[in-house]
Formats: structure tokens, C-alpha cells, sequence
């Protein structure tokens, strides 16, 4: 089993874990369900109980699965990684008790803190930041940061379960903190600035960095255990960074040139650019990270997704495929005067503080079941398609991006809806419905190709994986 690679990936409805070959082809799959809960004063959660038996659900099945198809259980893996939703605020104490209620990237309690962030940095800094997070948390006098002594990510705290390691990949980390792509860590003038002003050194209390293909440490004999309580997983299979669900998204797309980009379509829906040039970084709309590798990327983040999609889709049967071709080849291209929204959280982008989601029409709209669907869909993109003006506006352009997540299981007509959003083409390669756990088992496999004398830099590394 020495040319397998294991992928975990934590997204907002599911716990994927994915085992991929040398060639990128999927051997095994499975999957653990769950949803986030509102808690009060806008902070969306995960039980961290839950995070851990998701895991060793999603695992099992995804052993099982191997089992079916190839006869045994897995015992090891040449290298695995972990992957998660971005931000949010895990926050713990000396001991590695945990301070307060996991708050994750839908929260939008943090807006005043990043507001004020923003104005300090000179840099565009996004409520759901894990920085923002512990700013609103001493802004709001919260008595636990006090004792605060380390803070991470969803997958920086998997990896932590899993390895013992406080590492995170710098995708994931640049959505932290803002990383410096000379230095490939946190910038450390403005680490010095939040220093001054909050008296916290994000270099002591936040993961350390690493770039795709870094040592991130080895599964324990615990982090076996919790994944596999069978005892059939051996401890020591080596780990790549944990990375972020933007960065896997691009490495599942293999956009992490400068010049490309790509679009991920969950729960919540964002696009990517790799910068080949500069571009000013204080617009209120457009983030900025880093690929797996270091380079510098623009985001545009929408909070909502297919969730409002998800619910009309169950309201008229269920069957997702079907709906969606029926919307495209029979609903008008007006959706026959039906408009809908999908901001079923607040939308900073389309200056929506509040759940908003409504459905309306004209009263002479033809009011079919293609023309409703085909009105949710054109939602799922149209606040992102305002976004990606914005950067339009900058300077940036692309000749044709690349579409990946659930919804591009559909692919003709995903492709078909984005691409009339965004006004180019849109590429949908054949892993793109895998996401991000596909994507961090790439990662693991790059881990792999660097630990054993290999040198291609990630995107050349990537070619040679089939897509």
C-alpha cells in the first residue's frame, strides 16, 4: 500500500475521507454528515465531540469501502493530510482545554473586530478571520482570553489530534493571519502591530506555517486509534501540512499558477485567483492568501451557497441531477420572471447583515418547477459574480476558470450556470465533484514525491497526477 494516499477533509455538511493512488484515481471513499447549529449573537458551531466520532464514521466507511473493493482493510498509507473549512476561532488554554464554543467561518459576530483590524493594517482584513475572532474576543472583554495560549483552525486542530504537531499549511494559515509570501509565515510587521494594540504575538500562539511539501510530523499511535478504534491502522504514516478547503479546492482544479483560478461550490461559494501581478489589497470585498505552495491569491468569499438550492431541491423530490438538467433545458433564460435569493445567512458582499432568503416574481411570471430551480441556481453565483466585477475592476481577468465542489457533479449544467455568471468559460475537470478531499490526498501524495528526493514544484507535481 506504499503508493496510497489518505485525505480527510472536514467540509460544512460532510466529513470526507478519500484514499487516491499514485495516477490521483479514488480507491475509496466515505463520509460522515453534519450540520453547523446557531448559537446566539451570530456564531454558527461544531461540537468538537462530534468532530472526532465524524472521523472515525468517515474513516470506517471509507475502510469498509477499501475492504469491498480490494479484499482487506488499510493498515498504512505512504503519506494522508487533513483539510477543513477556513478560519473561524479554536481557542485553547495551556492544558489544551478548549476556552470557548468553536466559532466557525459563518460566524459574523467578529465584522466590527476586522472592520477595526482593517483600518490598523492598511490590508483588508474579513470578520471571519481567525484574528478577527480573538480581536472581538478582547474587544468584547471576553474573560477566557486570559488564559488563552494557543489558537488554530478546524484542520490545524484535527492535525493536532491526529500528530501532536501545532502546524497549519499556508493557505489555511493565511486565512489566520496575513502571511508575507517572501518570508512564507505571518507578516511580521503587522504581527508586531496586533502585538501593540492587543498585547497577543500571533507567532507564539498560532500554528506554525509550512509550505506544501514540508514535514507536518506523523500519525501517533492516540491519532491512530481515534481514527481507526479497530487498531488495523499503524501509527507513523508521515503527514502533509494541513491545509485549508480554498487551497485543497485549487489543488483538486490544479489552479495554483499564477494566472489561474477557480471556484468552489459548497455551502458557502468563493473564487480564486493566483496573482501574477499585484493589485492593491484594502478593497472591503476581496481577501487575500496564499496558494498550498506560498503564492499570493485574491478571494472572493460569498457565505451562502447551495444550502437555499439544497431546500428546494428536497422540496420537489430530491433528485439533484434531474432538477438541475430540467431547469437548464426547459427553464427560460429569464427564469420566466421568477427571481430568488440564497442569502440564507448574512452576505457581506451584497450588504446583507441578516438572513434574507426570498423567492418573487412578476404576476405574469411563468411560474414552473424549471423556472424555479433555474432561479435558485442563478442565486448560488450572482452574489459571487459581483465580486469578481470587483477585481475585474483592478486589473484582474481571466481567460477561463476551473468549477469544483458537489454541485459540479452535475458538470454540464453547473459549468453552464457559472459561466453565464461570470462571463468565461469554465472548465470542470473529472475530480472536481471530490473537492477538497481529493485535494489534500494530492497534497499528501506531493508530501510523498518531496520525503523521497523528489523536487518538482507543486504545480508541475500536479500534472502528473490525472485529472
Amino acid at each position: 500500500m506504499n503508493d496510497l494516499y489518505l485525505g480527510i477533509e472536514l467540509g460544512s455538511t460532510r466529513i470526507k475521507v478519500v484514499v487516491i493512488d499514485g495516477t490521483g484515481t479514488v480507491q475509496a471513499s466515505g463520509a460522515f454528515a453534519w450540520e453547523n447549529r446557531a448559537l446566539a449573537d451570530d456564531v454558527w458551531t461544531y461540537g468538537l465531540d462530534e468532530t472526532r466520532a465524524g472521523l472515525a464514521a468517515a474513516y470506517a466507511a471509507c475502510a469498509d469501502d477499501y475492504a469491498a473493493r480490494h479484499g482487506a482493510r488499510p493498515e498504512r498509507f505512504a503519506a494522508m493530510g487533513v483539510s477543513a473549512m477556513m478560519h473561524g476561532y479554536l481557542a485553547f488554554d495551556a492544558d489544551g482545554a478548549l476556552l470557548a464554543p468553536f466559532r466557525t467561518w459563518r460566524s459574523t459576530n467578529a465584522v466590527p473586530a476586522g472592520a477595526a483590524l482593517s483600518d490598523l493594517f492598511g490590508v483588508h482584513l474579513p470578520g471571519r478571520w481567525s484574528v478577527a475572532q480573538l480581536y472581538q474576543s478582547v474587544l468584547d472583554g471576553e474573560e477566557h482570553v486570559r488564559r488563552l495560549a494557543f489558537q488554530t483552525t478546524l484542520a490545524g486542530y484535527v492535525h493536532l489530534l491526529l500528530t501532536g504537531r501545532r502546524a497549519l499549511g499556508i493557505n489555511d494559515a493565511s486565512g489566520m493571519f496575513p502571511v508575507d509570501a517572501r518570508t512564507g509565515t505571518y507578516d511580521a510587521r503587522l504581527a508586531t502591530v496586533f502585538r501593540d494594540k492587543s498585547g497577543f504575538d500571533v507567532t507564539a500562539i498560532f500554528p506554525t506555517v509550512l509550505k506544501a511539501g514540508a514535514d507536518a510530523g506523523s500519525l501517533t499511535e492516540a491519532g491512530a486509534r481515534l481514527l481507526d478504534p479497530s487498531g488495523a491502522l499503524q501509527a507513523g504514516i508521515p503527514f502533509c501540512p494541513p491545509e485549508g478547503d480554498a487551497g485543497t479546492g485549487m489543488v483538486a482544479t490544479n489552479a495554483v499558477r499564477p494566472g489561474t483560478g477557480n471556484v468552489s461550490v459548497g455551502t458557502s461559494v468563493f473564487a480564486m485567483v493566483v496573482l501574477d501581478k499585484p493589485i492593491p489589497k484594502t478593497n472591503p470585498h476581496v481577501d487575500f492568501v496564499a496558494t498550498p505552495a506560498g503564492d499570493d491569491v485574491a478571494m472572493v468569499h460569498c457565505n451562502n451557497g447551495c444550502g437555499e438550492l439544497d431546500k428546494w431541491v428536497s422540496l420537489f423530490g430530491g433528485d439533484y441531477h434531474a432538477l438541475l438538467r430540467e431547469a437548464m433545458e426547459k427553464g427560460e433564460p429569464d427564469c420566466g420572471g421568477v427571481r430568488a435569493t440564497n442569502w440564507i445567512a448574512a452576505e457581506p458582499l451584497a450588504g446583507v447583515d441578516a438572513p434574507n432568503p426570498f423567492l418573487t416574481h412578476a404576476p405574469d411570471a411563468r411560474l414552473t418547477r424549471p423556472n424555479v430551480i433555474r432561479a435558485q441556481l442563478v442565486a448560488v453565483f450572482a452574489t459571487l459574480a459581483k465580486g469578481m466585477d470587483i477585481l475585474a475592476g483592478q486589473g484582474v481577468r481571466l481567460a477561463r476558470i476551473a468549477g469544483h465542489g458537489g454541485l459540479f457533479k452535475t458538470p454540464d449544467v453547473a459549468r453552464k450556470a457559472l459561466s453565464n455568471a461570470l462571463g468565461v468559460p469554465v472548465t470542470c475537470p473529472p475530480r472536481a465533484g471530490e473537492g477538497g478531499a481529493w485535494g489534500i490526498a494530492a497534497l499528501a501524495a506531493y508530501r510523498d514525491h518531496i520525503r523521497t528526493g523528489g523536487v518538482l514544484p507543486l504545480a508541475d507535481f500536479l500534472e502528473t497526477v490525472s485529472q
